[in-house]
């Protein structure tokens, strides 16, 4: 999201389906225009009783859902919120919470024996023995 669209989106609260507030005045002029003032009474009263029974209806959905469930599952609607839930904050919890079931932790890789004649031993004991003013061995085959 851009940060020019979330001031703007900030600046103006959208309602329901993206209506704004002004967006729904124009919708109302239109609609005293186009109805007339003999029918406009009569549309008012149906939009009053639509948004009435769809309110009961929600009521009432919620309330049976309740009943079903039973006492013991009532829903804390604040918790179910996902304006609540912020990422990072859930991630640092994730990642500072300590398993009381874990083991302790193992080192992944022990300290394996050193054998005396490993190549690495053998080229340091070599590089040691060379004094200041000597060439460093050369090997014919390797180049």
């Amino acid at each position: 999201m851009h940060a020019a669209f979330a001031r703007l989106a900030a600046d103006y609260p959208v309602g329901m389906f993206g209506l704004t507030f002004e967006k729904l005045l124009i919708i109302g002029v239109i609609a005293v225009f186009l109805l007339g003032p003999e029918r406009l009474p009569h549309y008012a009263a149906q939009l009053g009783r639509l948004v009435r029974s769809m309110r009961d209806m929600a009521t009432g959905a919620k309330d049976r859902v309740r009943e079903e469930m039973g006492p013991d599952f009532d829903v804390d609607w604040k918790k179910l919120d996902p304006r609540q839930y912020d990422p990072r904050r859930i991630i640092r919890e994730a990642l500072t919470d300590v398993d009381p079931f874990a083991e302790p932790e193992k080192p992944v890789v022990a300290r394996a024996a050193v054998n005396e004649n490993s190549a690495y031993l053998q080229h340091k004991r070599k590089r040691e023995a060379l004094g200041a003013g000597e060439p460093a061995p050369f090997d014919s085959e390797a180049t």
